[in-house]
């Protein structure tokens, strides 16, 4: 079972969960080896379910998940059914990951007009209830910033808030998946005259050693579980 998420505070906030149905062959294959190819799609489906349960935990934020793939061959497809149900699910489109992003900033902008939109991935499934409540405030209110970047310990970045979710515009050329591609994005906003933001640094999972470490911030989730099906008997998780 996975750990307990309380209810945070309440934020007017459209919450985007940018996703990869957790398909084997197809999801974290950068686990193999020395995961299968199904359990590294066990890893993604546990890392997703844990993501989703913390941003459902958000009082008066509104769910929305950008989908790529098929949930009809993805590991553990009906608890994913669960979560989403709840949820507003909308479909990834564009050629690459910056577009891809860009147009679910976009979906969601017109689905929830005039909401700021906190957009995360599936690969930091530590994020909590309260840890994207806190970051969603961060949003609102006369001195806000336009926008929050969450530096990820690789270069990259966890989690892109942004006042107004056209904006998500200005990544469109930015490389992503590179050492400097939290850099880049930050450099982007703050040339168009927008006023950035750090949050914390976070870990996301992208190698085994990065599950490993992440799983052992988690014990008794279901992320933890799935990595230790894998990693060597003598890792403590």
């Amino acid at each position: 079972m996975p750990p307990p998420y309380e209810r945070a505070a309440v934020c007017d906030t459209a919450l985007l969960v940018a996703a990869k149905a957790p398909e084997p062959s197809r999801a974290k294959t950068r686990l193999t080896p020395p995961a299968t190819a199904g359990q590294a799609a066990d890893i993604a489906a546990a890392s997703l379910l844990d993501t989703l349960r913390a941003a459902g935990s958000v009082a008066g934020a509104v769910p929305v998940v950008a989908l790529t793939g098929t949930l009809a061959t993805a590991r553990r497809r009906e608890e994913l059914l669960v979560e989403l149900r709840n949820m507003t699910v909308v479909q990834q489109r564009g050629d690459g990951l910056a577009e891809r992003l860009v147009a679910a900033h976009a979906d969601t902008g017109a689905a929830l007009p005039g909401r700021p939109v906190l957009q995360i991935g599936m690969d930091t499934p530590q994020v909590t209830g309260d840890l994207l409540a806190g970051c969603a405030q961060r949003l609102h209110g006369r001195s806000a910033p336009d926008a929050l970047l969450g530096p990820a310990g690789d270069g990259g970045w966890w989690a892109l808030g942004l006042r107004d979710p056209r904006h998500a515009a200005l990544l469109r050329s930015v490389p992503m998946s590179s050492p400097d591609t939290g850099e880049l994005s930050a450099r982007a906003l703050r040339s168009a005259g927008l006023r950035v933001e750090l949050l914390c640094e976070l870990s996301d999972v992208d190698t085994m050693a990065d599950a490993v470490q992440v799983a052992q911030q988690l014990p008794g989730s279901e992320f933890a579980a799935a990595v230790a099906a894998v990693a060597s008997p003598s890792v403590a998780l």
